[in-house]
């Protein structure tokens, strides 16, 4: 499939979408810069990736997950000595929203 063209029009009406006011000199860049990457973009999709498997990293990631399991916490008493107020056997904090909830 061919790639579309990006014409000086597009460019406009793009910019005015994006409320963008453009120079003349900045829509013929932009232009130029929507084609070579158009052009980047259509050489990407003339590779043939077939015999690649997808992937969701650059890299191999080995070893990220480690498996649940239940160990014990830490002391909850050692933990609210440490804490600036406690009350109720939780961390006391500021209120900072009004109302109900």
């Amino acid at each position: 499939m061919a790639a579309p063209t990006i014409t000086i029009d597009v460019v406009r009406h793009v910019a005015k979408l994006a409320a963008l006011s453009l120079s003349p000199t900045e829509e013929e860049t932009m232009c130029r810069e929507l084609r070579a990457i158009l052009a980047s973009m259509a050489a990407l999709e003339a590779l043939d990736v077939s015999g690649v498997p997808p992937t969701f990293h650059a890299v191999a990631m080995h070893g990220g997950l480690r498996p649940d399991e239940v160990r014990d916490s830490f002391p909850r008493a050692e933990l609210l000595a440490a804490a600036p107020a406690h009350e109720a056997g939780g961390f006391a904090v500021p209120k900072v929203m009004d109302g109900e909830g």
